[in-house]
């Protein structure tokens, strides 16, 4: 069967999956490239069910975009990954090749690149991080490309400070820790990526800085987060999660569906629909 005849499966696995916006923006692009035969589809798989999961895959299947818990758990199962991934020990995306290859690859990391330069994020001095779980680590990958001095890593257990300095040792990444309070410090600095759990930062927007830097907050719902609206408020440039999941989300259909460009303008246009909020805050 050649890659674009006949019937193609994708789909997003993790546990809990029923909230993932990804089969709306997946589905946009294949709507949008004419691919009819296409379908994407959301399936709740935990680390117990991946391996039953995936060793029953035919071969119409193309593809995978995975969340949490799978991020590790799926790397044994596969042939191999790619740098990216292998760098934070993260897949986010597999592909099913027709040879029956299974490939890891992370478009996180890219992602959050390709959201910070859509706002003209493309290179700061320092930055800062709050939080430190896996987003944490995709994050100071992608600093990796663009930040030229320090990184800080604002955190709240000193076993969580010392996986940043082990992540910032091997992505070349110049990480300090400090404590969670003292995370109003983190506001003065050109960019912040705010990894954190819904409400976990809203404590900070009484702190934003009157000429605040640029606020990457991975969330995208709630949205604006409590931190974003005074961000924004102040004058201040903002990056969302909705951002990220598009970026990361047009890179995994172009390596699926093996087509070049994904229409990210059409991805996230549907993703805006679907959250039925005005992005703009």
């Amino acid at each position: 069967m050649a890659f674009n005849d006949g019937p193609r499966r994708a789909a997003v696995l993790g546990s809990p999956i029923a909230h993932s916006l990804s089969p709306v923006l997946h589905r946009a692009a294949y709507a949008e490239l004419g691919l009819d035969h296409w379908s994407y589809d959301r399936f709740e798989v935990d680390e117990r069910t991946l391996p039953g999961f995936i060793e029953g895959l035919d071969g119409t299947w193309a593809g995978l975009s995975l969340t949490m818990p799978l991020k590790r758990a799926v790397i044994p199962l596969l042939d191999e990954i790619s740098d990216t991934a292998a760098s934070v020990e993260a897949v986010n995306t597999v592909i099913l090749g027709q040879d029956g290859r299974r490939t890891g690859d992370n478009t996180d990391i890219p992602g959050i690149a390709a959201a910070l330069r859509e706002r003209g994020v493309e290179t700061v001095e320092s930055a800062a991080i709050l939080g430190a779980g896996a987003t944490a680590s995709s994050a100071l990958a992608a600093l990796a490309g663009f930040c030229t001095g320090p990184v800080t890593a604002y955190v709240r257990s000193a076993a969580r400070a010392d996986e940043m300095r082990g992540w910032g040792e091997r992505l070349g990444v110049d990480v300090r820790t400090a404590d969670w309070s003292d995370a109003d410090r983190a506001l003065t600095e050109p960019l912040v990526i705010a990894t954190t759990p819904a409400g976990a930062a809203d404590a900070l927007a009484g702190a934003v800085p009157e000429s605040p830097g640029t606020l990457f907050d991975v969330l995208y719902e709630p949205w604006p987060t409590a931190l974003v609206a005074r961000w924004s408020a102040a004058g201040g440039a903002v990056v969302g999660g909705l951002d990220l999941l598009v970026h990361q989300a047009v890179l995994q259909v172009e390596r699926m569906t093996d087509t070049r460009p994904a229409p990210l303008a059409a991805m996230r246009a549907a993703g805006e629909g679907a959250l039925g909020v005005p992005r703009a805050v």
